[in-house]
């Protein structure tokens, strides 16, 4: 394998799975956010609910309808940039993925389809049933998503017949330790991303002192604790994958020089000469980043907590509501920092002690490849950038410029009906 396309494969593909993981840090925690919003209007029948869910509902359709877009994009590099690891492990991994296709794209889609056009038009439990399907789906998406990756980490449940890995254990598989960890840690970085982000987008409007003052008091506090509650359960579930570590991953986040010769020098035993250490710079200061970001995130929110039991503090606070707006990208931060020490950690393995990231690429020149990672890196700035746009400035708007859900426009009557 060229050097050169090995490396633009792997640049490719970290960024638009980063880049996509960004959408569904928000996507999923805000899907929550808006079922528990709406089973609240729907059980109290109180108006400003509804107006929160048809507000904080608006900003989810907007920010799943672009991550579609590169969920899709990241779903074809499997087959065109990386099919020696389909070759190689789509016996096993190809069944989730399938499954993640389908309930992300058919039932995910379909009933939010559901959800955004029966406003009015089905019974109001029925409605309130369909966006929990949507965040059940979602869910589901994301286990089965960290079911595949979590093979990647720590193969079980499989042998290795005729140069391909075939399933004899899906159990195993289903209930593997890295995957099942990791889903709860996602879950939980959602719900944090989406906490602070309706936060400190409410935290805004209270700034601007905008009408709708109790709206976003509530908008605010509803953030707020779930944030808190949210990260401590993220802070759990990622310790629980600290006993899962490779060897040398531990190594050199341990910084530990003499375990790392010894692990470099036992892995060239095993499975030939290479190197066997993952890069060490990109390892540590992505474990020191995301934690340095958690660390901000718990300082932040005890004490914004305590201050959210105070409405008057809630609405007339002005500098906390800036330090609130600030911290909106810290979550992003942590969760894309996590994903970066999770990824590279790993290498040199794209299946731990299984398959080399080399022997993974598809025979594809350097030049496909560049021309490709071009294409994807623009594509995915614009939708970037595009995605962030809208959202503000449909926040900016406010409540009263929301479409989802709103009352159709009587028709005007034909000029004959007058008379």
């Amino acid at each position: 394998m060229d050097p050169e396309t090995l490396d633009l494969a792997r640049l490719q593909f970290a960024l638009t799975a980063g880049g996509h993981f960004l959408f569904v840090a928000l996507t999923i925690g805000l899907a929550t956010l808006v079922a528990c919003v709406q089973t609240w209007a729907t059980l109290s029948r109180n108006p400003v609910h509804e107006r929160m869910t048809r507000f904080w509902g608006q900003l989810y359709v907007i920010n799943y309808a672009v991550g579609i877009v590169t969920g899709l994009v990241m779903e074809f590099q499997f087959g065109l940039a990386w099919s020696g690891l389909m070759h190689t492990a789509g016996n096993v991994i190809g069944a989730s993925l399938a499954m993640e296709a389908l309930v992300a794209f058919f039932l995910e889609s379909t009933f939010l389809g559901l959800w955004i056009f029966g406003w009015g038009r089905v019974n109001r439990w029925v409605h309130l049933g369909f966006i929990w399907v949507v965040v059940l789906t979602a869910y589901a998406s994301a286990y089965w998503i960290m079911v595949s990756n979590g093979f990647l980490h720590n193969p079980v449940g499989y042998e290795h017949s005729d140069g391909v890995l075939r399933l004899t254990d899906a159990w195993a598989v289903l209930t593997n330790p890295t995957a099942t960890t990791a889903f709860w840690h996602i879950l939980g970085g959602s719900l944090v991303t989406a906490g602070v982000f309706v936060a400190g987008m409410s935290a805004l409007h209270l700034f601007r002192r905008t009408a709708e003052v109790e709206l976003f008091t509530k908008s605010l506090r509803t953030g707020l604790f779930t944030a808190l509650p949210a990260l401590f359960v993220t802070v759990v579930a990622g310790s629980m994958q600290f006993p899962h570590l490779q060897p040398m991953k531990d190594a050199v986040l341990s910084q530990d020089g003499d375990r790392v010769v010894e692990l470099q020098a036992e892995l060239a035993g095993r499975f030939g000469p290479g190197d066997y250490v993952p890069p060490e710079a990109w390892t540590a200061t992505a474990a020191i980043v995301m934690l340095l970001a958690f660390a901000l995130l718990l300082y932040l929110l005890v004490p914004s907590v305590l201050l959210a039991l105070f409405k008057p503090v809630v609405r007339r606070f002005r500098l906390w509501h800036l330090v609130l707006v600030a911290a909106v990208p810290l979550p992003f931060l942590a969760m894309i920092s996590g994903w970066v020490f999770r990824e590279v950690g790993r290498q040199p393995w794209v299946v731990y002690g299984v398959l080399r990231v080399e022997d993974a690429v598809s025979d594809v020149s350097a030049t496909a490849m560049r021309t490709s990672l071009l294409l994807f890196t623009v594509l995915f700035g614009l939708l970037l950038v595009v995605n962030w746009w809208l959202l503000v400035r449909q926040a900016l708007r406010g409540p009263g410029a929301v479409a989802l859900g709103r009352a159709p426009e009587p028709e005007p009557r034909p000029i004959s009906a007058a008379f």
